[in-house]
């Protein structure tokens, strides 16, 4: 089987922002060290205010509000819709990004990744689900008190609030299923 670790959220490492305005917990990342040099990362963020985003030139991001009210950006001068709770939302590093809170702070969920070096599918899911996925590195965040996920009929595992289960190196076609609330995050070098 491919590598498959369990990470917990109780050890997430934090971190300064880029531009020094917060934290982010780092949930995982594929490569590199601090804020650069990395494929791709994956973390979580709490915002307490509104204010400015970091700069990841030549980078993709996609965020998502977890837990809050929600948040608007505004993304070189063009303003989002309203980002509600598990809804996804995808702009380049390199934008001119704030984002104004709809009722106080909020905590996001954020992969960024380099898109000329990274194919990336991001996904949230309901309930039960079963996929397939071919993709080289497949992550399955929780947003749920307790996720069951199966991989075929080899391995089952349990997921708190926030764990993330990180399958690298993956060389077949899985069957993938979960048991509630999650973000499948599927990546696969160009």
């Amino acid at each position: 089987m491919s590598d498959l670790t369990v990470l917990r959220a109780v050890d997430y490492p934090r971190m300064p922002w880029k531009n020094g305005g917060g934290s982010t917990e780092e949930i995982t990342r594929d490569a590199g060290e601090g804020l650069d040099g990395f494929g791709w990362r994956l973390s979580i963020a709490d915002i307490d205010e509104s204010g400015g985003f970091s700069r990841f030139d030549g980078y993709q991001r996609i965020i998502t509000v977890l837990q809050g009210a929600g948040m608007q950006l505004q993304v070189d001068d063009v303003r989002s819709r309203v980002l509600l709770p598990f809804d996804a939302f995808a702009f380049k590093g390199e934008s001119g990004v704030s984002c104004t809170l709809m009722d106080g702070a909020i905590r996001d969920f954020n992969l960024i990744y380099a898109p000329q070096r990274f194919s990336a599918r991001l996904q949230w899911l309901e309930a039960g689900n079963r996929f397939y996925s071919s993709a080289q590195t497949v992550l399955i965040f929780s947003a749920d008190e307790q996720l069951d996920v199966g991989l075929g009929n080899i391995t089952r595992e349990q997921l708190g609030c926030y764990d993330c289960l990180q399958l690298n190196d993956n060389r077949e076609l899985l069957d993938i299923e979960v048991s509630g609330r999650c973000c499948v995050i599927e990546l696969s070098t160009r």
